[in-house]
């Protein structure tokens, strides 16, 4: 097999992280065979500072000609004035709508290893696999903004707007892999309160019931859903809500496997004409400014976005497997991070050293 990949490091911890799941992904060409061909490109804060965009030309074109993309983190002080005109955060959605990616997919499992990095109960933890397919070219992110004088001081507006079409797309992406695990879908939203949910859940409920007979669709309301992940977060198999929401709840659901630096996201958008489905691969943990070059940043979380590239872009089940067989067997013998040591207990390792031993796994 012979792929192209983008490798966007972006800013913060993102060059380290990013550097790690690099070397895996070369670790698995080499024993399975295969030939992947890494493009380096600026993305977030460090295009600003070389091409003065966040999404510079070059990028876009090397994105736009690759199989798949492989993003760091972006984002830091340097750039962090919410009234700069040119901001990091420009470039991720700039990035997500030039690939035309709209289904985000966030697994969160918890591993008998790792249950004393999570602040909840033991028993609360056990069997926790729920996967999180969050929409993401829609919603408040992506609709008009204005901020402009008003009676009693300024008046901002942040306009949520979603369409049909927009709706079905990513439930059919949540019907399809619910089919693929429990057969369980669990749909998301604010339907007591905003239209724009009411919409999202007429259509969540004739996608599910019209060409997904065979799956078991429940709806809950974002905020007692929010409540109900921390209590019995074992109970919920596919998850699938809107950009906003599922942004929110996602970070929330990090605490469940132990530390936001062990979970990986999938964006996929429609499979090209030669079959395979472009994807953007990141972990779901922002830059950590604070600890950029020090080495103690988690690389699980890059290193299984890798798997998940293998698998949805790459058709490579056997490589996803292999990745995230060795990322089980090394934290299930103790490899740690600072991240996931509680109250410094106990030796850690570095970024370097962990994505080391995963690679002599595989």
């Amino acid at each position: 097999m012979r792929a192209r990949i983008a490798v966007l490091a972006g800013d913060g911890v993102g060059p380290e992280v990013t550097a790690e799941a690099v070397r895996v992904l070369e670790r698995v060409a080499a024993r399975f065979g295969h030939e992947f061909a890494f493009v380096e490109c600026l993305v977030g804060g460090a295009g600003i500072d070389a091409a003065g965009d966040p999404l510079p030309a070059r990028t876009r074109a090397q994105v736009a000609d690759a199989d798949a993309v492989l993003l760091g983190a972006v984002g830091g002080p340097r750039w962090s004035d919410p009234s700069a005109p040119v901001r990091p955060e420009q470039g991720l959605l700039a990035l997500r709508a030039a690939m035309k990616v709209f289904a985000n997919l966030r697994p969160v499992t918890t591993r008998d290893a790792l249950v004393d990095a999570a602040p909840l109960r033991p028993e609360l933890l056990r069997g926790v696999d729920v996967l999180f397919v969050r929409e993401l070219t829609g919603g408040l992110y992506f609709g008009e903004k204005t901020l402009a004088p008003g009676p009693d001081g300024e008046t901002a507006t942040d306009l949520c707007s979603y369409t049909t079409g927009e709706i079905e797309r990513v439930a059919r992406v949540a019907g399809r892999l619910a089919r693929t695990r429990g057969r369980r879908v669990t749909s998301v939203d604010k339907a007591n309160v905003l239209e724009t949910s009411r919409l999202w859940r007429r259509t969540v409920t004739r996608v599910m019931r019209d060409e997904f007979p065979d799956v078991v669709l429940e709806h809950a309301l974002v905020d007692s859903f929010a409540m109900q992940l921390l209590r019995a977060p074992a109970s919920y198999d596919v998850v699938v809500t809107e950009n906003l929401f599922g942004d929110i709840l996602t970070d929330e659901a990090a605490v469940l496997a132990g530390s936001i630096g062990l979970l990986p996201s999938a964006s996929l958008g429609l499979p090209r004409a030669d079959g395979r489905t472009p994807g953007l691969y990141e972990p779901i943990h922002g830059s950590a400014p604070d600890i950029a070059g020090t080495g103690k940043a988690n690389p699980v979380g890059a290193i299984l976005s890798a798997a998940m590239l293998l698998r949805h872009s790459l058709d490579a089940e056997q490589e996803a497997s292999a990745v995230e067989q060795a990322v089980r067997t090394v934290l299930e013998d103790g490899w740690r991070t600072p991240d996931l040591l509680l109250s410094g207990r106990g030796p850690a390792c570095t970024t370097a050293e962990l994505g080391a031993e995963i690679c002599r796994r595989l």
